[in-house]
């Protein structure tokens, strides 16, 4: 190409071409993904629907071999030519933006997010790192995630282990229907969402006033659908009302959503339980929903089959014939609760909870139970609690580069 530059243009305009052709090549806003920073960083999430970004380190030869992958992919997700703030695929240098990396844990390198509506997806990228892959990814997430439904028939069949979202409105160009498919792009993996429009749904609702409802699952459950009673036209009210009706209190641990649970960095506290027990699970909600609500931002509440996971139950010391029995795993130990009866006796499970937080589990399996009466006996031989089990299904570290600190 330069030869033909020297060929084709006089010698008193080259400088100003070999001034363009440079810049052409190597301004970084161009093309490729997009330079996340601490000064753009809100914007771009705030004015995106979403946002999928590469948190690398220069230094790190994984982060160097996707770099340019990740690129192009950008470009060829610019090519598809989605609207305005629809998406974006950004990139982060966490050793210049250590704030941010900070803010979002992240621990590895290279490191895939989704960010959708300003909020972090759960689960990490793990998929194909191909431009394809990354192209088709980003084309899923813009997919309409709400199943439309053409007459109130089809309502009746919907799947009754899983819970439901369901919109009745005029049509689909009301402005309440873009804040229900953003919600519903969010909370898809949580809950079906399904909207009817006109003849479909005009015996649901008043003219101009759609209604949402929320249809819990009909196995374990025969409530009826419950209508949502804020505004339409505001996402964040709607956002907290459909995730507190889609994310369940408690909920079942399999091998399937482990790793995702784990993502969450809090502690487990699990009812282990014979697949065909389902009093001690039903006992073990009701307890959670009256006493422990307050402490759902610190610890994940779920039951496990005991069956399945075997394995845990021999670190404590037990077995299948124990069940059903209670547990933490606070992702570095393990704690067992000393008599599953006492779960019903009020104020049990939440101290429970608070010996874990002040450390005193951990230091009666080292000392044996506190008392003040009783000193120490520093010759005594320390015990040590059992190690986590469920911390060996989080993501694995070794399919990225850690950090310096952890090397």
């Amino acid at each position: 190409m330069w030869r033909h530059v020297q060929k084709t243009l006089s010698f008193n305009i080259l400088p100003i071409a070999l001034i363009l052709i440079c810049h052409s090549l190597y301004n970084p806003t161009d093309s490729g993904a997009v330079q996340i920073t601490q000064n753009n960083l809100d914007m771009v999430l705030a004015s995106n629907e979403v946002v999928f970004i590469n948190f690398y380190a220069e230094w790190c030869k994984f982060s160097n071999m996707l770099m340019p992958i990740f690129d192009d992919a950008a470009d060829e997700v610019v090519k598809e030519g989605y609207d305005t703030g629809k998406v974006v695929m950004g990139k982060v240098d966490c050793d210049k933006e250590g704030a941010i990396a900070t803010r979002f844990h992240i621990t590895k390198y290279p490191t895939l997010k989704l960010f959708r509506n300003g909020l972090p997806a759960k689960k990490e990228y793990r998929g194909k790192r191909s431009v394809e892959a990354f192209a088709e990814f980003i084309k899923k997430q813009l997919t309409d995630p709400i199943i439309t439904f053409g007459s109130l028939k089809e309502l009746h069949d919907l799947s009754e282990d899983k819970r439901h979202i369901i919109a009745y409105m005029d049509r689909r160009d009301q402005p309440e229907y873009e804040v229900i498919r953003r919600v519903a792009a969010s909370l898809k993996d949580e809950c079906i969402f399904h909207a009817g429009f006109g003849d479909a749904s005009q015996q649901m609702h008043p003219p101009g006033q759609p209604i949402v409802v929320f249809r819990t699952d009909r196995k374990t459950s025969t409530e009826p659908d419950e209508t949502y009673l804020g505004s339409l036209k505001s996402f964040d009210e709607l956002y907290n009302w459909v995730q507190e009706k889609c994310i369940p209190l408690v909920r079942e641990i399999t091998f399937e959503n482990a790793e995702e649970l784990t993502e969450d960095g809090l502690p487990f506290l699990i009812l282990f339980h014979h697949p065909s027990d389902t009093e001690s699970i039903k006992k073990y909600k009701e307890i959670i929903s009256r006493e422990l609500v307050s402490e759902k931002q610190n610890v994940n509440f779920l039951t496990a089959d005991g069956v399945r996971f075997e394995h845990p139950l021999h670190h404590l010391g037990k077995s299948v014939s124990d069940l059903p029995l209670i547990a933490i795993d606070s992702f570095r130990h393990m704690y067992l609760f000393p008599d599953y009866n006492d779960m019903e006796k009020p104020g049990k499970l939440k101290q429970f909870l608070q010996d874990l937080y002040s450390g005193k589990l951990h230091r009666e399996f080292h000392y044996g139970p506190e008392s003040p009466q009783v000193v120490v006996n520093t010759d005594m031989k320390v015990t040590t609690p059992p190690e986590s089990t469920f911390k060996k299904l989080a993501p694995s570290k070794n399919r990225y580069t850690l950090l310096r600190d952890e090397l």
